[in-house]
């Protein structure tokens, strides 16, 4: 059994596989253990890039910074890109698979939900995994929760407290409950066209 395997069990319509929900479950606990060591003693950055790597399975790129705790289910589903920052108290429920692209600033208790359950009684609460995807240079606000198959575009602003519950295009800034576009973000030279 690989995590590949573990990790295409999580996409729509798959089979079930006792062989691969025990070893789902072995990777949560590793998860678990691996965010308790992260989580419960100082550890230089050096070494936050180092737990990080183990954690997610994939090398981390040394532009990396992280202001633990940081909270994840699984670990072995997030991609992260160059040059992001993921300040204290952040979730990552990552089953369904999380992108960050590079340049990423990620608040304080920011949620990154990849995980909905069915709501037709005879479903019994069935999971329903979707990738969330964020593009290069976005900004996600405090306490902002972005859920399951929203994909978050460049140099967009996740504003906080904002429950993104749809797609966020490109240069906008979405808030609310759920989150709608509040603005466009324009560049120098698009403001000074503009005003001319």
């Amino acid at each position: 059994m690989t995590i590949k395997e573990v990790i295409d069990g999580f996409r729509e319509g798959a089979e079930e596989n006792a062989e691969r929900n025990t070893y789902a479950n072995m990777l949560f606990q590793e998860a678990i253990q691996i965010g308790m060591e992260l989580n419960n003693q100082y550890h230089t950055p050096e070494e936050l890039r180092e737990i990080m790597g183990r954690l997610t399975g994939k090398k981390i790129d040394d532009t990396f910074r992280l202001f633990p705790p940081f909270y994840t289910d699984f670990g072995k589903n997030i991609t992260i890109g160059k040059d992001v920052f993921i300040n204290s108290g952040c979730h990552f429920q990552d089953q369904g698979g999380i992108e960050i692209g590079d340049g990423v600033l990620i608040g304080h208790n920011v949620v990154l939900a990849t995980i909905n359950h069915d709501l037709n009684p005879k479903e019994n609460r069935k999971n329903h995994y979707a990738p969330i995807k964020i593009g290069a240079h976005v900004w996600i606000g405090s306490n902002a929760t972005i859920l399951p198959g929203v994909t978050i575009g460049d140099y967009a602003v996740a504003a906080a407290g904002a429950v993104v519950t749809r797609d966020v295009p490109a240069m906008t800034v979405v808030g609310g409950v759920p989150a709608k576009v509040l603005k466009v973000v324009m560049d120098e030279e698009e403001r000074y066209e503009t005003a001319v």
